[in-house]
C-alpha cells in the first residue's frame, strides 16, 4: 500500500484549500523529523490530496539543460546553451505556481512565463526576482501593474505597442521598459501578422521609452511529427526576423521552442526555450513522431511530478442487477463490492472517465464504474481481496509495482497531459517535497 510516510526525511510542505498559494508553510523543518503526516497518510481534513515532487521538476530542468546541451542548435548567440524559460501559468498547471517557482528559481531558471500580469505580480510578492514574460500580453489598463512588478510583456498588435508606448512616457522609471514582440506564423491566434510586420517596425523605431528584448512564436504542431506545418512555421519566422534586421531593430532574445520541440526539434532552440508540460514530465510527443522526425529524445529523461491520491469512504456488497450512480449506467452483472473515494470531477478525476477509466487500490487497478460525480467516485474492488475503509486509492502515481501517469489518463480520453494537471481543484490540498 502506497503510504505518504515514504517521503520520511524529506522537506515536506502543505499548501492548504483555504491558503493563498503565496502562503506556504514549512512543516518539517528539519530532514531528520518525521513528517507531520502520519505513517498511513492521515492528515487533518477531506481525504484527496495531491502530492508534487519538487525535487523531480528540479531534476527535470536540469535533464532538459543536459539534453539542449548533448544535442546542441544552430542559435543566433555562438556557443551557448540556449536560455530556458519555465512556464508556470495556470497556476504552473494546478501544480502550485509559488512553491514550484521558487524550486525551479532555485534551480537556476532563467525566465518565468505566465498568461497575464496578476500571475506574475504573484510570483513577484512571493519574492520571485528571476524575469518574467507575460506571453499572452496585457488588457489595456493593466499596463500599471507590468511596470509596477517589473513584468516584461509580449506585443501581439499596434494597440498593445501604442498602450504600453503611453504607459512608459508616464512613468518616473527612467530605463527603458522591455519588451517581446510575438510573430503569428501559422497558429492564427495570438502575435503579428507577418504582413504586419513592417509597418509594427516603424512603430518600435519611434517608441520611446520602449526597448525590444526578445522576439518569439508559437509552433502550432511541434508534437506531430507527421506535420510540416512547424517547417512552414520556423521559416516564416526567418523572414520575419529578416525584416526587423532590414529595420535596424535587434530581434533580442529569439526563443520558439515549446516543450515536444525541446524534446525534439534541435533547429527551433534559438536563444531561448519554453518548456511547460516537459518541467513536469511530459512533452506530448509519441514515439512515432519521434521516428517521423528521424531524432531521439533519449538524452531528455524527465520524472512524473504529481501523485493524487483518495481514500475508500464507503464499502457496500452490491447483488447483481443494480445499477450504480446517476441515470444508472453502470449495472452490476455479478455480487460485487462497490468503493466509494472521496474524489470527483471538482478535484481532477476527470468526468470524462466514467465507466472507462481505472485507479490502483493496494497496488491493483480497480475499474471506475458509473457515472462521475463532483465529489465522489465509485470503483469495483470485487477482486481486489481484503480491501478496507480507509485504504489510500492512487489515481495517479505509483503503489507498488503499479502505476498510472496523468499522460496515461489523457491518451485513454483523447486530451493532453497538460488539461489533466489543470483539473486539480482549487480544494485538493497539495504536499510538496523534495
Amino acid at each position: 500500500m502506497i503510504r505518504l510516510g515514504s517521503v520520511t526525511g524529506r522537506r515536506i510542505a502543505r499548501v492548504s484549500p483555504e491558503m493563498n498559494s503565496t502562503r506556504l508553510t514549512e512543516l518539517a523543518p528539519s530532514p531528520k523529523a518525521k513528517p507531520p503526516i502520519a505513517e498511513e497518510g492521515h492528515f487533518p481534513g477531506r481525504p484527496m490530496w495531491a502530492e508534487v515532487n519538487l525535487a523531480a521538476i528540479t531534476r527535470n530542468l536540469g535533464s532538459i539543460r543536459r539534453h539542449l546541451r548533448q544535442l546542441g542548435a544552430p542559435r543566433s548567440i555562438p556557443f551557448s546553451i540556449p536560455k530556458i524559460l519555465c512556464v508556470v501559468k495556470a497556476n504552473a498547471y494546478g501544480l502550485g505556481a509559488v512553491p514550484v517557482a521558487r524550486a525551479l528559481a532555485a534551480a537556476g531558471a532563467d525566465w518565468f512565463g505566465v498568461t497575464c500580469p496578476a500571475e506574475g505580480a504573484e510570483l513577484r510578492e512571493s519574492g520571485i526576482e528571476v524575469p518574467i514574460l507575460v506571453m499572452t500580453g496585457f488588457w489595456p489598463g493593466e499596463e500599471k501593474e507590468l511596470l509596477e512588478y517589473d513584468l516584461t510583456p509580449a506585443i501581439n498588435s499596434m494597440s498593445q505597442l501604442r498602450d504600453l508606448k503611453r504607459a512608459a512616457l508616464a512613468s518616473s522609471r527612467r530605463r527603458r521598459i522591455g519588451f517581446h514582440l510575438k510573430i503569428d506564423t501559422g497558429m492564427n491566434r495570438l502575435g503579428v501578422p507577418c504582413k504586419m510586420l513592417a509597418e509594427l517596425v516603424q512603430g518600435i523605431s519611434e517608441s520611446k521609452g520602449l526597448r525590444l528584448t526578445g522576439t518569439f512564436t508559437h509552433l502550432a504542431s511541434s508534437e506531430d511529427g507527421s506535420s510540416l506545418q512547424s517547417e512552414e512555421q520556423q521559416r516564416l519566422f526567418s523572414d520575419a526576423l529578416g525584416v526587423l534586421k532590414r529595420g535596424r531593430i535587434h530581434p533580442g532574445l529569439v526563443h520558439i521552442a515549446n516543450s515536444a520541440a525541446v524534446a525534439a526539434r534541435p533547429a527551433t532552440w534559438a536563444d531561448m526555450v519554453r518548456p511547460g508540460a516537459a518541467l513536469f514530465g511530459h512533452h506530448n510527443l509519441s514515439a512515432e513522431s519521434a521516428a517521423n522526425l528521424k531524432t531521439t529524445v533519449r538524452n531528455l529523461s524527465l520524472e512524473p511530478v504529481l501523485s493524487l491520491r483518495s481514500r475508500i469512504i464507503s464499502l457496500r456488497d452490491i447483488p447483481p442487477g443494480q445499477g450504480i450512480g446517476y441515470n444508472s449506467r453502470f449495472v452490476t452483472q455479478r455480487p460485487s463490492r462497490i468503493a466509494v473515494i472521496a474524489a470527483g470531477y471538482a478535484d481532477g478525476v476527470l468526468r470524462s472517465l466514467s465507466n472507462c477509466g481505472r485507479v490502483i487500490v493496494r497496488g491493483t487497478f480497480a475499474p471506475i464504474v458509473g457515472t462521475l460525480s463532483m465529489d465522489l467516485t465509485t470503483i469495483d474492488v470485487s477482486d481486489i481481496p481484503q480491501v478496507q475503509l480507509g485504504d489510500i486509492v492512487t489515481i495517479y502515481g505509483r503503489d507498488g509495482v503499479s502505476e498510472q501517469s496523468p499522460a496515461d489518463v489523457a491518451k485513454l480520453v483523447g486530451t493532453v497531459t497538460q488539461d489533466v494537471f489543470c483539473a486539480v481543484g482549487r480544494r485538493v490540498p497539495r504536499f510538496y517535497y523534495s
